[in-house]
């Protein structure tokens, strides 16, 4: 039985992947699935485990580098309504995990909540935040869940509570398939004033990234106690190029795709970034990037 049969109103073949990430660069995916109901989703994830093969969530695709080859199995996109939802009752924020996380922030503001304003700008979606435990100079996103409920990799819905959840710098224990909604535990707080501070922050962090219209992808982990930007800066790397990759002249830690670009030029450029901050200042980077 193919891995689409009975499933074609919801799964394509052959889509292309790149318009779908930032980057904009890669490959088709053998099979592009947008389920529209939870039971459509466990059932394909139920078959998919069956006959073992490869799944994975695409998320909003802003950390991600597709392949120039594109990507076995099935890619599902978190596109419906019913994945992106989001409700404020109390001092709590209930999120689908296809919800861009700009969503999340700018509703609990709305509703006079605060602790996620300080994750403003950061990109994605909540799902892929929670299991990335993204942040910034302001903190994580992490220490404000408090409920998790998630799709096993064999199509299982689980509940995690705030006991179970662990998050460290850039990951956490969330490493099921598919986060399919988060609950927040926030402060009450003056929307005007949230919204004051949401705002500057927002200025702030521009002002130091490349421009919105740019192709572009923030690829590294920071080093403990360390910036990457500004160790790729020391190494002299900064507007270094692969093809049409480019390290960003602004803020070093990015990697810019322009036009003529391919994915291999991308890891081309990770590959010579990585080796020469090794050489020069001893530091081995990690990347946050995440290849298909």
């Amino acid at each position: 039985m193919a891995i689409d049969t009975g499933f074609e109103h919801f799964v394509e073949r052959g889509a292309p992947l790149a318009p779908r990430t930032w980057l904009a660069l890669g490959g088709p995916s053998e099979y592009l699935a947008s389920p529209t109901s939870v039971e459509e989703l466990a059932e394909l994830v139920q078959r998919c485990h069956a006959e073992e093969v490869p799944i994975r969530v695409l998320g909003a695709g802003s950390n991600l580098l597709v392949s120039d080859a594109g990507v076995k199995g099935v890619i599902i996109d978190l596109e419906a309504p019913c994945f992106q939802g989001v409700t404020a009752a109390g001092n709590r924020l209930s999120a689908a995990g296809g919800v861009p996380l700009a969503t999340a922030i700018s509703s609990s503001v709305r509703a006079g909540l605060a602790g996620l304003e300080t994750l403003v700008g950061i990109p994605g979606t909540v799902g892929g935040a929670l299991h990335a435990n993204s942040g910034g100079k302001g903190g994580d996103v992490g220490p404000w869940v408090c409920e998790a409920t998630v799709m096993t990799r064999t199509g299982e819905v689980r509940t995690r509570s705030r006991e179970e959840l662990v998050f460290a710098y850039r990951q956490s224990s969330l490493d099921e398939l598919v986060i399919l909604e988060a609950v927040f535990e926030l402060s009450p707080d003056d929307p005007q004033q949230l919204t004051k501070r949401m705002q500057k922050q927002w200025i702030i962090k521009r002002s130091g990234q490349p421009m919105s219209h740019e192709r572009c992808a923030l690829v590294w982990k920071n080093p403990r106690g360390m910036s990457a930007g500004a160790l790729i800066d020391q190494a002299g790397l900064k507007g270094a190029s692969s093809g049409g990759a480019e390290v960003s002249k602004k803020h070093a830690g990015f990697v810019l795709a322009h036009d003529g670009a391919t994915s291999k030029d991308v890891q081309d450029l990770i590959e010579l970034v990585r080796s020469r901050v090794a050489e020069r200042l001893g530091v081995e980077l990690e990347t946050e990037l995440e290849i298909w």
